[in-house]
């Protein structure tokens, strides 16, 4: 059961830093592009998802949790918000690069969210696999 919320903290944390890495910098990248309304709408559209994220992953972190024990698991959940204090300045490293490879290097940057919703994905069907 421990592996189990550690598992939901850890996706909150990833969660929380995609979702920061993705606003923060998503003027960047409409600068950097040109505003590209394709890629520019994805990245808007993309808010309309995480809005679910947070709130799902905390509340199936605290289900069938003893009552002594949901406060700490809900403050360990909160603090799952370092996700977004630790990942954005990486992005910002390399966006400073400003190109990779013969790309724009914030193009490349939005790779590291996209990790971050691949190990959220991950969760959600072990999660879903255990219903």
């Amino acid at each position: 059961m421990i592996i189990d919320r550690d598992c939901r903290a850890w996706a909150q944390v990833f969660y929380v830093a995609a979702q920061i890495m993705v606003w923060t910098f998503i003027i960047q990248y409409a600068d950097n592009l040109g505003i590209s309304k394709a890629g520019l709408w994805c990245l808007v559209g993309i808010s309309l998802f995480m809005s679910l994220m947070f709130p799902t992953i905390y509340g199936t972190a605290l289900e069938n949790v003893s009552l002594g024990d949901a406060s700490l698991g809900a403050a360990f959940l909160v603090m799952a918000i370092v996700g977004g204090a630790l990942m954005p300045p990486l992005q910002g490293m390399i966006i400073d690069r400003g190109t990779i490879m013969g790309h724009p290097a914030v193009n490349i940057s939005y790779c590291l969210p996209l990790l971050c919703f691949i190990v959220v994905a991950i969760y959600g069907l072990r999660a879903r696999r255990k219903v």
